[in-house]
């Protein structure tokens, strides 16, 4: 038994021995709606320890704007409430803290728009909307699979949150579980071609926002601003199977497929935005790019020029110094601190340069506190911050979406894991978008920032699913 204030919550557990299932094979064999699959490349260190599957939330929380819409599964009903969304989504963490060994055992599973930031910040007029994504989209499950890739065992935990099962129907609902995930049966191959990705905004449109940027950086308006552009690609295929080849492909330390039914995102992000556990914070800022090498002396060689590029360095600085910013709003007074400083992080088709910078929650705040607080990253805004978005918001003249917003998880116990949401891939009515952007300074080369938003989107753009067999 787990307990939350002096409510009493019931759970059950059960783990198999995993060593002959994988994520995909238990993903795919799992019965049910809005499934979701976490992953990670790193999966023999702690960060990718563990991959977490469900299927059928039992809750949905739906935000855009200051409204906000609560979705209640089984009672097949809906609560419509006002004001800004993620201080809607605070009051339905339950705080259940099981004491079990895993860092998500149940809660809540989405994203958390760039928008959503409109409902805490002045950054101007709403532009047009060309995907119709809500700002915050979040699921909440009670029934979780659990991978430990260390131990190579399977977990399956169910949880009575909603206080309508027995101790009975949880034990029911591990075996329904275990029975459907150890069948030996194999999925369906299917087929997904390289999707035909197109730019929404031309090349031209594109270099004279660099420079208009660029003017804003000279009259001292602000330091750094993130400009980026949407592409997209009519879409007919499989979009498991399309993630199914980005995760060989493109293996990241953060791996997402969540299907919210109207529309999927998937992604492969190499950047946490921010994880909470306890009162201890962590972010990642990412920021220094180039190319991967085609042989070892190359790509060495590019990341000695990579860190000792002035530009790529004084960036990267700024967006330190944001982070200790957006922390410092919710930590204790001197408990900040930089674990990691400037070093070269390798992805499939990318370097880059990162630091990871740390804080205690003070006891003042939440972790959703956190979260807000550091939405969104220096990495996909600039800085000022909240300058820098207002003229995202006058340059782009479009609704960001999910792109440089949040994909992650909270737990029932209130601790926290995202994602910053790049290399992600939005796909709704048989369409998939994806965006990237460049870091713009004063001596930016418009023609070298429209040439880093592909060299980012690669990773994306170049996924081409062949036939599976699990």
């Amino acid at each position: 038994m787990g307990t939350t204030g002096t409510q009493a919550i019931s759970y059950k557990t059960r783990d198999i021995v995993g060593d002959t299932l994988t994520p995909i094979a238990v993903f795919n064999r799992l019965k049910g709606t809005k499934k979701f699959l976490l992953e990670s490349s790193a999966k023999l260190s702690e960060k990718g320890r563990y991959s977490f599957i469900g299927a059928n939330p039992y809750k949905e929380i739906v935000g855009r704007g200051t409204t906000t819409t609560c979705m209640y599964t089984k009672e097949n009903r809906e609560e419509v409430e006002q004001g800004r969304p993620l201080d809607i989504v605070k009051r339905h963490i339950p705080q259940i803290d099981l004491q079990l060994p895993f860092a998500f055992y149940g809660g809540a599973i989405g994203y958390i728009g760039y928008d959503s930031i409109r409902a805490y910040e002045a950054i101007g007029e709403e532009p047009d909307d060309q995907v119709g994504m809500p700002d915050v989209h979040l699921m909440f499950y009670q029934d979780v699979i659990i991978f430990d890739h260390v131990k190579q065992t399977v977990s399956i935990v169910a949880i009575n949150v909603d206080g309508k099962r027995s101790e009975d129907q949880l034990e029911e609902r591990i075996t329904q579980i275990q029975s459907e995930i150890v069948q030996d049966k194999q999925a369906t191959s299917q087929r997904s071609d390289r999707a035909a990705f197109k730019p929404m905004v031309k090349k031209e449109a594109f270099l004279k926002m660099v420079d208009q940027a660029k003017q804003r950086i000279i009259a001292g308006d602000i330091f750094q601003v993130v400009l980026s552009q949407r592409m997209k690609a009519t879409f007919e295929s499989d979009p498991f199977t399309f993630y199914r080849s980005l995760r060989r492909s493109n293996p990241s330390p953060y791996m997402f497929y969540i299907d919210f039914d109207d529309y999927t995102v998937l992604g492969a992000s190499p950047e946490s935005l921010i994880k909470t556990q306890g009162d201890q914070i962590i972010t990642n800022p990412i920021a220094g790019t180039r190319r991967r090498g085609k042989t070892k002396e190359e790509d060495d060689a590019l990341a000695e020029e990579l860190l000792l590029d002035e530009k790529e360095l004084a960036e990267h600085k700024m967006l330190v110094d944001l982070s200790r910013n957006d922390l410092g709003r919710v930590c204790e007074i001197g408990s900040i601190t930089i674990p990691k400083y400037m070093t070269i992080e390798r992805y499939q088709h990318v370097m880059h340069i990162v630091s990871e910078v740390q804080g205690t929650l003070d006891k003042t705040h939440s972790p959703l506190d956190a979260l807000i607080s550091t939405l969104p990253a220096g990495t996909v805004s600039g800085a000022p911050k909240i300058r820098a978005m207002q003229i995202i918001n006058e340059l782009e003249k479009q609704r960001r979406g999910v792109y440089a917003g949040s994909v992650g998880y909270i737990n029932f116990n209130g601790d926290l894991d995202f994602a910053l949401a790049i290399r992600t891939l939005v796909i709704k009515n048989n369409e998939a978008y994806v965006q990237a952007g460049a870091g713009i300074v004063y001596d930016s080369d418009p023609e070298k920032e429209y040439e880093e938003t592909l060299n980012k989107a690669k990773s994306l753009l170049e996924v081409e699913a062949n036939d599976f067999i699990d």
